[in-house]
């Protein structure tokens, strides 16, 4: 990441650290202002492939059809995976010597399991339960979250003895 960029985004993030200082030390605090604004944008791109692009409509590719809210997590997941990465790795936690590869790698494969289970949720939401997709896919994203923080603090992004 650029250190121009970086210098800034930790910069715009200490101005408001004082109010949520006695919540959260500052890791905490970084860690919950950057994956919650990649999680509003990811929500807010959901939001428009699904009903600007898509129309709710599936997506027929003529090989495979995928249901409206499943092409929108993929879309949205594209977008989003990278900026989730250079943000956590060089924002929240900067301070871990685990080489590059293998955060990568951590944070993708976490990644993955996070999108199966989105996957599996929203179709028990949507299509079993019956609910509207965008509240689904808000209760998918808190569950993912929280498991999401978890892994990243240690596992992804843990600090190496030496």
């Amino acid at each position: 990441m650029n250190e121009k960029v970086q210098r800034l985004i930790i910069t715009l993030l200490d101005i408001f650290y004082p109010i949520f200082k006695p919540f959260f030390n500052k890791q905490t605090y970084y860690y919950l202002a950057c994956g919650g604004g990649n999680t509003l944008f990811a929500l807010v791109l959901y939001y428009l492939f699904y009903n600007n692009l898509l129309h709710q409509e599936d997506l027929n590719l003529h090989i495979i059809t995928f249901k409206a809210h499943m092409a929108s997590l993929f879309f949205t997941t594209t977008i989003t995976f990278p900026i989730g990465f250079y943000l956590t790795k060089y924002i929240v936690w900067s301070d871990s010597n685990l080489e590059t590869k293998k955060q990568f790698f951590r944070h993708f494969a976490f990644l993955i399991f996070g999108t199966v289970l989105n996957y599996f949720l929203l179709k028990l939401f949507v299509e079993i339960l019956e609910w509207w997709a965008m509240p689904s896919q808000i209760l998918t994203t808190v569950i993912i979250v929280i498991f999401s923080y978890l892994t990243q603090k240690y596992i992804s992004f843990k600090k190496v003895s030496n």
